[in-house]
């Protein structure tokens, strides 16, 4: 089970003691919210952040791209030691281009859907291509939403097409807390993202929030 802080939800005035708390933790993941205020209604940090982000931390780098050119920011992203490269089934009308392409720069790439988006749009030849699959269980754009309920459902259907792809990682975004994290788990999900949960306490309580979601 991986966890992945979303550093959407960090001090970024103290963003290197925010990235040095996690050091030590195993099996973790730190998540970057890419939005470029046109796909989604929200703009975050770009290129000059996460380029100094990649040169504070060894902890894998997950960029989940909220934005309507995925294929601008695979060139542009590929020299800042992202593990994983996700971008939204909903930005493109050829994922399977972009797939290939991010397939030269980056460990792992993922595609994601929002909660409302078919289940039948991730098409069987973009699940046999991707290495993680990212199921919004909120409306992507804010942190801090609730969780959509139906999202189990989502899950549970990927959940049981990975005999046919069994390297294939369902991560889930929004909403997780330790009150839905078992639920989670026993629905398919292999990899946790959480923002305002792991941090709103402060950093003294990350290694408590982090393996609350594992239990």
């Amino acid at each position: 089970m991986i966890i992945s802080p979303s550093l959407l939800a960090c001090d970024f005035l103290n963003i290197e003691s925010e990235l040095n708390a996690f050091e030590g933790f195993e099996d973790l993941w730190f998540h970057l919210d890419i939005m470029d205020s046109h796909f989604v209604p929200n703009l975050t940090f770009g290129h000059p952040i996460v380029k100094l982000i990649s040169k504070k931390t060894k902890i894998p780098l997950d960029a989940h791209f909220m934005v309507s050119n995925p294929e601008f920011f695979i060139e542009t992203f590929k020299d800042f030691n992202i593990h994983n490269f996700t971008f939204h089934i909903e930005a493109t009308k050829n994922s399977l281009e972009l797939i290939k392409k991010a397939k030269k720069y980056y460990p792992s790439v993922g595609v994601s859907i929002k909660p409302k988006t078919p289940l039948e749009d991730i098409s069987t030849e973009v699940l046999a291509n991707i290495d993680l699959l990212l199921i919004m269980s909120v409306e992507p754009g804010f942190g801090g939403q609730a969780f959509i309920e139906e999202s189990y459902e989502r899950i549970e259907y990927f959940n049981k097409l990975k005999t046919q792809y069994p390297n294939l990682t369902i991560q889930v975004d929004g909403g997780v807390s330790n009150i839905n994290a078992d639920k989670l788990r026993k629905a398919g999900a292999d990899n946790l993202v959480a923002g305002s949960y792991i941090f709103k306490e402060g950093p003294t309580t990350y290694r408590e929030k982090v393996e609350s979601l594992r239990r």
